[in-house]
């Protein structure tokens, strides 16, 4: 699907329309908003039961009728955003496609149906999302909160004061798998909810003391298992928006008293609930129990709302947490930051003078740009484990860190780019036909070589043009006398390419 775009920046204008798809693993939704002056304004959401978290086979991958839904769900949405400009749209997956051994099918058919990029995200990811997407809905306070979301196959706990998050955790918990777990059949009985109840408080424990009542002031809870149990308790004259143990042991003995889930029969209950209402309770007693939890305030924000939040920030790279978090990870693990700098700011040029003859589409080559920047802020970060094999360990890291801000796609692909920046390219897995990674990969093993003084080199006079599979770089007539040991450096690089189904030229002028 063509996406076109009359705004000639990728930066949302007052009044642009965003928008955010949440893949979840019990339900697809998708949120339109207005930009007002800072603030998004609901224009239209859109939810539908998918309920992919129930269809994981028992080699762990998507059914096809599972995929089938999911993809049918989200060509509807894809109609609806057509004309959308690709930076106005981010759609996310969780814990669902995290585990799926097969997400890279549905993800390439995602993105057919849907029209845009569809990323899967980490659990520590989506908790930070979560925050951001309720901090927006909540009075501005000094309030310590800690906020809770029960997923289809995850739960996250997040602690956070203001708009910022500050600790975070996601747990394999969630309303879909423990429902299948523990009430299959879709009996309920006393048995059962023991069961469930103690074997969430066992995962809770892996929290440790770190979201304990004295950390926190105030609890909330948010997105559909919260909304579900709230919904149903205030038409039995519970208060609005609120939880409370005795609320939560009231609804467990009319589940108790219905015997099954077809059965159900709750003013508030969505029939698309029923079959997982008794999960999604369980799990809720559990973290009652284990945070000791008085009372849950709901909350009106989730994890779409942060993504809307999410794309103003990453429009402003001054305050894109992305870029935070690259800083973070490079003193973490003692990177040299000015020699880091220096490597990313020339890969950053050469991939300028690389991109003259690419048509990009408005926007494109400064986001290619800020990933190469970022892989040369880290392409040393593994040095402190050890400077042999430092792409290894630095590739590995990036799989591994978590940084805020990221999509698992992007990690991949910073990981990817550290891992190539030295050694044999024939040991890549990559796909050397993407071009823009081509590119990216040039740029970055030709800043590492053209700084490897630990100077900034000289790029006066230099040229570099990536045409027909080959990457043809042209160099000042006095270059070879003046920097001999970089024009060295350049002819093994040429040698590298060779194994791949790449070219690399160098031509003197």
């Amino acid at each position: 699907m063509q996406n076109n775009t009359n705004t000639p920046s990728n930066k949302p204008i007052d009044k642009a329309l965003l928008a955010a798809i949440d893949l979840g693993s019990n339900s697809f939704r998708l949120e339109i908003g207005r930009l007002d002056s800072g603030h998004i304004q609901r224009v239209e959401y859109l939810k539908e039961a998918v309920r992919q978290g129930g269809d994981l086979d028992e080699d762990r991958n998507l059914t096809p009728e599972a995929i089938d839904r999911g993809i049918r769900c989200l060509a509807r949405f894809g109609e609806r955003l057509q004309g959308f400009e690709a930076s106005h749209v981010r759609a996310v997956a969780t814990q669902t496609l995290r585990e799926a051994n097969n997400r890279d099918v549905f993800i390439k058919l995602a993105k057919k149906a849907l029209g845009f990029d569809v990323e899967v995200i980490s659990g520590v990811e989506e908790a930070r999302l979560i925050y951001q997407g309720v901090s927006r809905f909540l009075p501005q306070s000094n309030e310590r909160r800690l906020v809770i979301d029960i997923g289809g196959r995850s739960t996250e706990f997040i602690l956070g004061q203001g708009f910022n998050s500050q600790h975070t955790a996601s747990l394999h918990v969630g309303s879909v798998a423990w429902s299948l777990k523990h009430f299959g059949t879709g009996d309920l009985t006393e048995n059962a909810f023991i069961r469930a109840e103690i074997a969430a408080e066992s995962i809770f424990d892996t929290l440790g003391v770190n979201f304990s009542n004295k950390h926190w002031d105030v609890a909330y809870g948010a997105s559909g298992t919260v909304g579900a149990i709230a919904d149903v308790l205030v038409q039995y004259g519970r208060p609005v928006d609120t939880i409370t143990k005795e609320g939560l042991l009231w609804l467990r003995d009319e589940l108790l008293r219905a015997k099954h889930t077809d059965k159900l029969r709750l003013l508030g209950l969505k029939e698309d609930r029923k079959a997982v209402i008794a999960g999604g309770l369980s799990i809720m007693l559990g973290a009652f129990d284990f945070l000791k939890i008085e009372t849950l305030k709901v909350a009106k924000g989730a994890l779409r709302h942060g993504l809307l939040y999410d794309m103003l920030a990453r429009d402003n790279e001054m305050v894109d947490l992305r870029n935070a978090s690259v800083h973070r990870l490079a003193r973490k693990f003692d990177v040299d930051e000015s020699h880091a700098s220096t490597v990313a700011d020339v890969a950053e040029k050469l991939f300028e003078k690389i991109s003259e003859d690419i048509q990009f589409a408005p926007g494109e080559q400064q986001t290619h740009a800020r990933k190469l920047h970022w892989a040369g802020l880290l392409h040393e970060v593994g040095g402190m484990i050890s400077p042999v094999d430092v792409n290894i360990h630095g590739a590995y890291i990036l799989e591994h860190a978590e940084p805020q801000g990221f999509a698992q796609s992007e990690l991949h692909c910073l990981s990817l780019l550290i891992l190539g920046h030295r050694g044999k390219l024939k040991r890549l897995e990559a796909d050397f036909s993407n071009r823009i990674l081509v590119m990216q990969l040039a740029c970055l093993r030709l800043a590492v070589i053209l700084c490897h003084a630990r100077i900034t080199p000289n790029l006066r006079g230099i040229q570099l043009h990536y045409h027909h599979n080959a990457i043809q770089l042209t160099l000042p007539k006095y270059w070879p006398e003046k920097y001999p040991q970089s024009y060295y450096l350049l002819g093994e690089e040429k040698i590298t390419w060779q194994k791949t189904t790449c070219q690399f030229e160098v031509t003197v002028l």
